[in-house]
């Protein structure tokens, strides 16, 4: 078979490295169905990786060098197997096959990798992990992040991510989680743990926690790309389709919640012709999907997609329809109680009946243990005071808030709002 030119060593590094990135999660997912520990089907991955960098730079890149890398990678796993006699058994029923495959060749049956990829999404983010494991290791395994990638994402120590990687994958292991979609009640419960983990990872992108940047575009980037993926593969769970449009939608005004210097853009302030029209288009869509398929009542993602939507909608912030958003809110906290969705229905409430009754739904929140150090719960407080003509309040919250943030740049625009109070 015809192969690319030969690259020189330093350019062929550099396409393999995109290569791999690209195609590692197929390919950890495609081994692990042989060797059955994500584990070792990601250290397999990385051999395959290793031949390609010894290989390319003097034979050249292959026609289809993802199907290289996952026919050396299983042909490892397949030594492997060989080696360990409690696997005998398992060798001669689906070795036998995988060893005669040419490693230039297609797969035989692409959709087994779509199930295989599918798995490998539903094994990362098993309830076993904590929620900070799950994010670790779907950013490494589906995301095809790097520990120090994954670090600085978080800002956390690099020796803390990867002792929480390792972690991950022995309790898996440890635990014996099967490498399956499961069915019935059980695949309900695990796609939620699913989506939570897409969800927060897009989350710490789209606002993160701490640090000097506002926006984490890149791991927006990789929790929209593991949705959209989700969604081709589960084309009739309604769920999968409200958070790709709710990450769709969200996404769509990234442009516009920053100025030049990085400061936050509030809502009412952005610039709307800066609003990305084919993401919310692609919103709108993916949630029409999700309505088509619901059978009952809309889920929260697809009521929170509802009101992304509804922002969307309005060309002008005069134009948003907050009374309909008010009324979503409600919807969302009378089938899925959170006193974050409810501080939200607050600002709802304000813009449709005005500061003081949201007032009234915010003062019943200050008890709220998840809240505690929640900076936002001050920040909207001081915003209805300041409304209120209760200036001295106001500045006192919007202090307690900018004390409370752990992102410079929200720091900053608190500062700002209290400096404004005085």
């Amino acid at each position: 078979m015809e192969q690319q030119p030969t690259v020189t060593p330093s350019g062929a590094d550099e396409t393999v490295e995109t290569i791999f990135r690209i195609e590692s999660p197929r390919i950890i997912a495609g081994v692990t169905r042989v060797v059955r520990d994500v584990g070792i089907a990601e250290e397999l991955a990385q051999d395959a990786l290793v031949a390609a960098l010894e290989q390319w730079p003097r034979d050249g890149v292959p026609d289809n060098p993802g199907a290289w890398l996952m026919a050396t990678a299983k042909h490892r796993a397949i030594d492997l197997v060989r080696r360990r006699e409690r696997y005998a058994r398992k060798l001669e029923e689906i070795g036998r096959d995988l060893e005669t495959t040419v490693p230039f060749e297609e797969p035989s049956d692409p959709d087994d990798i779509d199930d295989d990829l599918l798995r490998l999404v539903f094994t990362a983010c098993h309830p076993v992990l904590s929620a900070q494991a799950r994010i670790a290791l779907t950013l490494r395994l589906l995301g095809g992040l790097t520990t120090p990638e994954i670090a600085r994402a978080f800002l956390a120590p690099e020796a803390t991510i990867a002792q929480r990687i390792v972690r991950a994958k022995r309790t898996l292991a440890t635990k014996g989680v099967p490498f399956e979609v499961p069915c019935g009640p059980d695949r309900e419960s695990r796609l939620g743990s699913v989506l939570e983990v897409i969800y927060l990872v897009f989350n710490e992108g789209y606002a993160a926690t701490a640090g000097d940047d506002l926006l984490r575009p890149a791991l927006c980037e990789e929790a929209l790309r593991l949705a959209r993926v989700l969604a081709e593969l589960m084309p009739k769970e309604p769920e999968v389709h409200g958070l790709v449009a709710l990450l769709e939608l969200q996404e769509s005004r990234a442009a516009a919640r920053t100025g030049p210097l990085g400061e936050p853009v509030l809502l009412r302030d952005q610039n709307r012709r800066r609003w990305n029209r084919l993401l919310i288009h692609r919103g709108f869509a993916a949630l029409a999907r999700a309505n088509a398929v619901t059978t009952g009542a809309p889920g929260p993602y697809a009521l929170q997609a509802a009101i992304a939507a509804s922002h969307a909608q309005a060309y002008r912030y005069e134009d948003t329809d907050w009374r309909q958003i008010a009324t979503l809110y409600g919807l969302l906290a009378a089938r899925f109680p959170s006193p974050v969705v409810e501080l939200n229905r607050a600002v709802a409430v304000s813009m449709t009946d005005g500061p003081g009754p949201a007032l009234a739904i915010v003062d019943t929140l200050a008890a709220e243990p998840a809240l505690r150090d929640y900076h936002l719960l001050p920040s909207v407080r001081g915003d209805l005071l300041a409304r209120l003509g209760r200036t001295r309040e106001a500045r006192a919250e919007f202090e307690r808030a900018a004390g409370l943030a752990r992102n410079e740049r929200e720091r900053k625009l608190l500062e700002a709002r209290a400096k404004e109070c005085r």
